[in-house]
């Protein structure tokens, strides 16, 4: 396969629905393509972009304008990016579409149900409990993708095979 031209991966879904996992699956297969990929997981970012996040809506609007904007510049700059971040409103990703031509939406899903029983971070709980009143699905809404490049239920479709399915595309798409 020749090596396609660096391009990014957003990867979106609700907290605990199987985002990670699939990029950590994914993550390999490109590089072992030749790409050079860096995954922008929102949660890593956001330690440094807002160390005390509170997760208003102002914040999260700027955090994500500036999540895409670092994926655009690691795309023109050669850098494959796979975006691990839940991004709860679709202005977030069609921003990072508008401005990284070579994009891919991928949109997992999974019932709240399954991410809350699935959820080793205790976000849920957290909500839950009143800790927060942000989460997304539970306390803030989520618009899924109206038109994702790939849709992925992660209830029937482990990761490996997630992973392949993006691959795949990522192969019908950018490599001649």
């Amino acid at each position: 396969m020749n090596r396609p031209q660096s391009f990014a991966i957003w990867i979106t879904g609700l907290p605990a629905s199987g985002k990670s996992t699939i990029v950590r699956a994914l993550k390999p297969q490109l590089e072992a393509t030749g790409l050079h990929v860096e995954v922008l997981e929102s949660d890593e970012v956001r330690r440094v972009l807002t160390p005390e996040a509170t997760y208003s809506q102002a914040e999260r609007d700027l955090f994500y304008r500036a999540l895409a904007l670092m994926g655009a510049k690691l795309v023109t700059h050669g850098v494959t990016v796979l975006f691990d971040a839940t991004a709860t409103r679709r202005e977030y990703r069609d921003f990072a579409r508008s401005l990284i031509p070579r994009f891919i939406e991928v949109a997992v899903v999974c019932p709240l149900e399954t991410c809350m029983q699935r959820d080793y971070k205790g976000t849920y709980q957290r909500g839950q409990r009143g800790e927060t009143s942000t989460v997304p699905g539970l306390q803030e809404p989520y618009e899924v993708p109206l038109h994702p490049d790939l849709t992925i239920d992660t209830t029937h479709v482990p990761a490996n095979e997630a992973a392949e399915n993006v691959f795949a595309l990522v192969k019908e798409r950018f490599v001649q």
